[in-house]
């Protein structure tokens, strides 16, 4: 079941996402790039499956690949719940 996605209720999920993975909180802001936060393609994989078991929306390989900053994520989560 899709959950239409707030940009805050994405950031919150993403943000706490984030954190499971092991990034330190306080460097997680929409401008922070995943290189910034250590967030490998694997903990990429992890966001993905929490991003969809909250909203259902399902981020592909072609839309991760793309993505560069937190905020970037946000935004795809946020127009692809729409």
């Amino acid at each position: 079941m899709k959950v239409k996605a707030s940009p805050e209720s994405a950031e919150k999920v993403i943000t706490e996402g984030l954190i499971e993975v092991g990034a330190e909180p306080a460097e997680i802001n929409r401008d922070a790039t995943f290189e910034s936060l250590d967030v490998d393609s694997l903990d990429l994989v992890e966001i993905a499956q929490i991003v969809e078991d909250e909203f259902g929306v399902e981020l592909v390989g072609d839309d991760v690949q793309n993505l560069k900053t937190v905020g970037d994520v946000i935004d795809l989560v946020v127009a692809k719940s729409a």
